[in-house]
């Protein structure tokens, strides 16, 4: 996910207080402690939540989840150092700039506060949490968990339902994945919670329906690969079984080709860890509800735009239909996952980078 740097970078500095990140050396002399902030960002303008040559927007710091370009976020986690009110001194009264015990937050910086006064509206702080210095945002996080919204059109949600809930347990999803054999060689992960819930909202009669995947871990397009597959089950076009047979490696090692499904309607929901609370003033609090009521109602004013032009649209032509994500698409005949060309194993690929070295 790209998002926060060049505006975080933007941002630290306040007038009225100053909020800064700091390379050690130079915090040396100034009062610090390593903090984890919560961060909701809505992901269609940016590039991801990772550090991406000649893209703009970007940011990177120890971050919970790494989400792909348009992909949104409710609760994503960094841990940085952030300069503090709190200060201590020496016996010269100068300020020794030691780091605070965690539980110390009485007379500290509103940071959720300070940065959304200055973040884009798109990015907001949702809290704070003073971590310990072995705290990782990405290692020590306990759990993660996605949402994938969609509409649900006449999908099958039981038999998505059913097949969804074959990726339960440990198992190897490298057939659910894009797969990078340089750096990465266990693509086990365990998946703790899989459901398909409707929500209260709509459209044009149409029911949006979310799916929830919570796991410890998720490999490189896990989510999108999984919904994609998920997705064809629920039109009719492959079986439920189909999930048994990709996540066998032994009888299937190659990776089907097909298309992931789209990146916006995915989000990062939560990211869960041992003994952090974050914290949110009241009145930063107030005013983070404020905001993103206000957001909502815009991006309903712009959805009753689009929806005045699709009433005034021409009927679609013979040879087009609606797919449940709403996009347009030719009719054409479906390829078995299993009857397609695929790619190379895992093994094959490590051989193919063993050869140039």
């Amino acid at each position: 996910m790209v998002l926060m740097l060049k505006a975080l970078n933007r941002v630290w500095k306040v007038r009225e207080k100053t909020l800064e990140v700091y390379d050690l050396k130079i915090m040396t002399h100034h009062s610090k402690r390593y903090v984890a902030l919560k961060v909701m960002y809505f992901g269609q303008r940016f590039y991801g939540f990772a550090s991406e040559a000649q893209m703009d927007p970007t940011v990177e710091y120890s971050r919970c989840g790494r989400t792909d370009k348009g992909v949104s976020s409710v609760g994503q986690v960094i841990a940085l150092f952030l300069r503090s009110n709190l200060k201590e001194t020496d016996q010269n009264h100068k300020i020794t700039g030691e780091l605070f015990p965690e539980a110390r937050i009485e007379g500290e910086i509103d940071y959720a506060r300070v940065l959304n006064r200055v973040l884009p509206s798109d990015i907001r702080t949702l809290g704070w949490s003073p971590v310990s210095i072995d705290f990782s945002a990405r290692f020590s996080c306990l759990a993660r968990e996605y949402k994938y919204f969609f509409w649900r059109g006449n999908l099958n949600l039981s038999a998505m339902e059913n097949a969804g809930k074959k990726f339960l347990g440990e198992h190897d999803f490298r057939n659910f994945c894009k797969m990078d054999a340089a750096n990465v060689h266990n693509y086990r992960r365990r998946i703790t919670q899989f459901e398909i819930s409707s929500s209260n909202m709509s459209f044009e009669g149409g029911q949006l329906c979310a799916i929830k995947v919570k796991g410890s871990a998720f490999l490189w397009h896990q989510v999108r690969c999984m919904v994609a597959v998920l997705f064809m089950i629920g039109q009719g076009l492959e079986s439920v079984d189909v999930i048994d047979i990709l996540l066998d490696i032994e009888k299937t090692p190659r990776k089907p080709q097909y298309a992931m499904a789209p990146e916006t309607p995915l989000i990062l929901q939560s990211c869960e860890f041992e003994d952090v609370k974050f914290i949110c003033s009241s009145d930063s609090g107030q005013a983070l509800r404020i905001h993103l009521e206000n957001e909502g109602r815009a991006y309903q004013l712009q959805s009753a735009i689009f929806q005045e032009a699709a009433l005034s649209c021409l009927p679609l032509a013979k040879d087009q239909s609606l797919l449940n994500d709403g996009t347009i698409k030719k009719v054409t005949s479906h390829i078995p996952l299993l009857s397609r060309p695929t790619e190379p194993s895992y093994e094959e690929r490590r051989a193919k980078l063993n050869s140039r070295r």
